[in-house]
């Protein structure tokens, strides 16, 4: 079974290398042939000299993108490209800087083995973040949940099928938004159990911004029932607030009309031509194993 290990990275070289040398190090079945796409999106620090010979991944491959266009639209290019040149069975993107714990691609592969053809995702189950963030992250699925009727408790840790990454590639939400995009093309995921690691080096690039854009971002996918929900949302809650109207109690309308302004906008990110273009962006690719 060919597997295709999918990572985007952007200058964490150190974080990339320790993933590298983890992923060698699991005792995996051996009808694995693992071969790890890395797009370099951009990086501005150069590669270090990559110097070990890893026994268990046969190949590995940087591809060099001309322009720094974000994790999403790294991963989505990946995609792109493993599915237009490479022979694969599975592809698992998966982030390089320790918080994708490495050790858990073995769980993914023994359920393929036995389960082919399904697609999987890393269910979070524990999360190596301070509270703060936690709350914020559990308050971040309510709202998809009430808006979307969608509940999205994965990242970009997933084993995917041929089949699936065929869908991702023709749909142009995947530009935008990846686990949005996976929920909407294939409805029935298997969950695994998904521990959120620390990152080996440096602070975690996930900060409250960046949570509150992934989080529309995944809204936008679904935008039209959204658009949906936050009208009835409106009328419902001016009704009843009619007697009561303040400043105060109209804030939750003001946050709800921002966020219809940033999901709408989000969603023209959606460029299915930019994405069928994206391999173009790459300027070489280095083979270092």
């Amino acid at each position: 079974m060919k597997i295709k290990i999918l990572i985007p990275v952007y200058n964490d070289w150190k974080s990339l290398f320790k993933v590298l040398d983890e992923i060698d190090n699991l005792d995996l079945n051996k009808e694995f042939k693992i071969s790890v796409i890395i797009v370099n999106d951009a990086s501005n620090h150069d590669l270090p000299d990559f110097q070990k010979n890893l026994e268990n991944i046969d190949s590995i491959k940087i591809l060099n993108m001309i322009k720094n266009q974000g994790h999403t639209r790294s991963i989505a290019a990946g995609l792109k490209y493993i599915f237009e040149k490479e022979d694969f069975d599975y592809v698992i993107p998966m982030d390089g800087d320790g918080e994708d714990r490495p050790e858990e691609i073995k769980v993914f592969l023994d359920q393929a083995m036995n389960f082919k053809g399904k697609t999987f995702v890393g269910e979070r189950v524990k999360r190596s973040e301070k509270i703060i963030f936690k709350i914020c992250y559990q308050l971040h699925k309510l709202i998809t949940l009430v808006f979307t009727g969608k509940s999205i408790k994965f990242g970009n840790y997933t084993c995917l099928p041929k089949s699936t990454v065929e869908k991702l590639v023709n749909e142009k939400a995947t530009w935008n938004s990846f686990s949005g995009s996976l929920t909407k093309v294939n409805e029935i995921l298997t969950p695994i159990p998904s521990h959120r690691g620390a990152r080996y080096f440096g602070p975690s690039q996930m900060s409250f911004i960046n949570l509150i854009k992934h989080s529309l971002a995944i809204i936008s996918v679904f935008r039209k029932t959204f658009l949906i929900r936050s009208a009835l949302f409106i009328v419902i809650y001016i009704w009843i607030i009619k007697s009561n109207a303040s400043i105060i109690t109209s804030l939750p309308l003001l946050l709800l009309l921002i966020a219809v302004y940033s999901v709408s906008n989000l969603a023209l990110r959606e460029n299915m031509d930019d994405f069928k273009n994206s391999l173009s962006l790459i300027k070489n690719i280095d083979q270092i194993q």
